[in-house]
């Protein structure tokens, strides 16, 4: 499978681009620290090498290359498959990213257009994804694309607070003991 355009091809991975992309997922987890991530890029580089290997070995990994054979980004994706009966088949984009210096000439969307086309020829009849939320372009490319929020996570810090349980209690040691036993 390869898709033109100009000079612009998105095909599946092969074993030989992984620590390619291995580099670039650590890139792409270095931006998200800074939005508000809590991976930490250079500790799971091993991890998601295998993790990447096994979106390849499943063609769940698209790579967009531009002349010379050079990556410019990269997509991982697969099929959801969980322990509940859904009303749908949904496809999972786990990650899409293209280098910062090919980033508005399309080839974000060339790498969407490819999973989308890839998950549906699967079954899928509905592709879900995580943004940051603090990540707005990110999140703008997909509502341009035609993603709305359908599910939203948050987040509390608990770091240098007393948890609700301390405060009952008055203290900020760890209590083991049901309120049975007070």
């Amino acid at each position: 499978m390869t898709t033109t355009d100009t000079d612009l091809r998105i095909e599946f991975a092969t074993e030989t681009d992984l620590e390619t992309l291995a580099d670039d997922w650590i890139a792409l987890a270095r931006e998200q620290e800074e939005l508000g991530s809590h991976i930490v890029p250079d500790a799971n580089r091993e991890a998601i090498r295998d993790v990447l290997a096994a979106h390849q070995f499943n063609d769940g990994l698209l790579v967009a290359r531009i002349p010379a054979d050079e990556t410019a980004g990269f997509a991982s994706f697969s099929i959801e498959r969980g322990m509940f009966t859904l009303d749908s088949t949904r496809g999972v984009l786990s990650n899409l990213y293209v280098k910062p210096p090919y980033r508005d000439r399309g080839i974000g969307t060339a790498l969407l257009k490819e999973v989308e086309h890839t998950l549906t020829e699967r079954g899928a009849t509905v592709v879900i994804l995580e943004a940051m939320a603090a990540n707005e372009a990110a999140r703008r490319f997909y509502r341009r694309h035609g993603y709305d929020t359908y599910r939203v996570a948050m987040e509390r810090s608990l770091e240098g607070e007393e948890s609700d349980s301390q405060a009952e209690t008055g203290s900020g040691k760890n209590d083991t003991h049901s309120k049975e036993d007070r």
